[in-house]
């Protein structure tokens, strides 16, 4: 790759970094602000509450079809326009003069998330050879691990302070800088090196349509599991783990940053080990839950382990992202939305089961199912090998035939 380009591409990469950022702010931000906004709005806290479950349904409904819909579209021109309506989503919750206005505004921005992480993580790969492309999704990923440990904190703080409206306009214009940035410097075309391995650009580099079922499924079960218990953390640390309110706020930022540190080391491992980059993240966040089950109430053990959940988890989710267009067996921009899709709607299941667990058979019960369904995920992955045995790339089938004439 020549020098200009390669600066070109990591700035590039550095932007759509950014807008991982905004958007996972934009997505949660709700959340902290909920009952300011709920106030302002003269809304029920529940009411305000679906800003963020419709917000997920759409970003899971919507992945599949927006990216079969504008698949012909050039990447650069489809991300340029879905920063600029993500913006103008944006504002107009910012602005909106009530809760109908304010919620379709926030629909909206969640249809542009839908595309956004379908198309960017593909796009991201696609700029560097190969060789490298689990490293730089892994730097993208470094983006949306720091939204919940910074942009989510600033936002509500920034909020309380001066009004969440404030909040909502500041994220339009980092999202405003972050599509200028994209337009001026994201490469026109793919990168066309196919590397050591060579491969069509927007094809996986090793298809296979039992590999990627299996990937699927797995992270719909793994993680329904992690979030099985982490929804509910808070909670699990205030009945059983016997913290006080005050040491909330500290262990979710140890655990967020973690998150980071989880996502760079990760990328070591996505391009030479991806399997091992899946299995390890899963292994750790099975023991780590059960880890909280038993010593739970033992305060170092139980700082530990959240530590180690938000380290694997940010590992994990940089993971599920590389593989897929892996094996993608046809265009990575439909693997990447399938494999999104996958991850909300595990959050999702995994949200909704816990809640049901804590309401039957009370908070620590929470871990240690977590923990049965991690377990489960890895073991699906660890099947693959029998389920779907590797078959040699074309290179290593066409040799003999080379070395014959």
């Amino acid at each position: 790759m020549h020098l200009t380009t390669q600066r070109r591409a990591a700035w590039a990469l550095v932007a759509l970094a950014v807008g991982a950022f905004t958007y996972v702010t934009a997505e949660v931000l709700p959340i902290g602000l909920l009952t300011v906004m709920a106030a302002d709005l003269d809304r029920s806290p529940s009411e305000t509450g679906l800003l963020v479950t419709g917000y997920a349904a759409v970003v899971v409904l919507a992945s599949l079809p927006l990216t079969r819909l504008t698949q012909r579209v050039p990447r650069r021109r489809l991300l340029t326009v879905t920063l600029g309506v993500f913006v103008a989503g944006m504002l107009l919750t910012a602005v909106a003069p009530n809760y109908p206005t304010l919620l379709a505004a926030r629909l909206l921005v969640a249809a542009t998330q839908a595309l956004f992480w379908s198309v960017a993580t593909p796009a991201a790969a696609a700029m560097f050879p190969p060789e490298i492309r689990g490293r730089a999704i892994a730097r993208m990923s470094i983006g949306s691990s720091l939204g919940p440990v910074l942009g989510v904190p600033v936002g509500t703080w920034l909020g309380q302070q001066v009004g969440w409206r404030t909040a909502f306009a500041l994220a339009a214009a980092v999202g405003l800088i972050t599509c200028v940035t994209v337009a001026t410097l994201m490469p026109g075309r793919r990168q066309t090196d196919a590397g050591s391995g060579g491969h069509e650009p927007g094809r996986g580099a090793t298809p296979d349509a039992r590999r990627y079922a299996l990937l699927i499924v797995a992270t719909v079960i793994g993680v329904g599991g992690y979030l099985t218990a982490y929804t509910y953390v808070t909670p699990f640390l205030l009945d059983f783990g016997g913290f006080a309110p005050s040491a909330l706020s500290p262990l979710l930022l140890a655990s967020g940053i973690s998150g980071v540190a989880g996502t760079i080391v990760v990328g070591r491992l996505l391009d030479s080990r991806p399997r091992a980059a899946l299995v390890g993240p899963l292994a750790l966040i099975t023991c780590a839950l059960l880890a909280l089950y038993v010593f739970g109430a033992v305060h170092a053990v139980a700082v530990a382990a959240i530590c180690v959940t938000g380290m694997s988890f940010s590992a994990l989710a940089a993971a599920i992202a590389s593989r897929a267009l892996q094996v993608a067996p046809g265009s990575t921009d439909i693997a990447s939305a399938g494999s999104g899709s996958a991850f909300n709607v595990g959050i999702a299941g995994g949200s909704l089961l816990g809640g049901a667990l804590i309401d039957h058979s009370g908070v620590r019960s929470v871990t240690v199912a977590g923990a049965v369904l991690t377990a489960a995920a890895l073991a699906t992955l660890l099947c693959e090998r029998w389920v779907a045995p590797a078959r040699p790339s074309a290179p290593e089938r066409t040799a003999p035939a080379r070395s014959a004439r």
